[in-house]
């Protein structure tokens, strides 16, 4: 048997105030699209906004549905609009922001694991990190630098 460690390092901002001006306005751009989020059952809301490489903004929110599973995250409602709309332009950010009618999230919220695998896939084919800012309604920030940093031993074409 061989043990094999694996760590990833996280950076955490106390505040949006704290973020580089750049990253501070995707992240507004995540909290705005939180205001279209259909979110009638949970009641919680999320809003993504990813960065291009040429500089466009993408946003994305959730939708939910009353057949449960049919819904869809904001992370992957964004970046499946990038990949129909921007198919060979490179991802640079990831903004995530969440919150619910039920309390206040002070804690970061970060992508569920069908994102983790879904946004995994896009950071994989582009062969460059896409860096991801998540946080709850107010308070800390965390960033990583790779959207693998989130799911160190992901699945992909390599298996199929």
């Amino acid at each position: 048997m061989k043990k094999v460690e694996l760590t990833t390092s996280i950076s955490i901002y106390e505040s949006i105030q704290e973020l580089p001006k750049n990253v501070e306005a995707l992240m507004q751009k995540a909290i705005k699209a939180k205001e279209n989020a259909y979110a009638p059952y949970s009641k919680f809301k999320v809003g993504a906004s990813i960065l291009l490489e040429n500089g466009l903004i993408v946003t994305g929110n959730n939708q939910e549905n009353a057949a449960y599973p049919s819904g869809m995250c904001a992370e992957r409602v964004a970046i499946w609009k990038v990949a129909s709309e921007y198919p060979n332009v490179k991802i640079l950010k990831l903004a995530i922001s969440a919150s619910s009618s039920n309390q206040i999230l002070k804690e970061p919220v970060a992508p569920c694991g069908a994102c983790r695998q879904t946004l995994s896939e896009y950071e994989l084919k582009q062969k460059d990190k896409i860096e991801v800012f998540f946080m709850g309604e107010e308070g800390k920030i965390i960033k990583t630098n790779s959207v693998l940093d989130l799911l160190p031993i992901a699945f992909d074409k390599s298996f199929l």
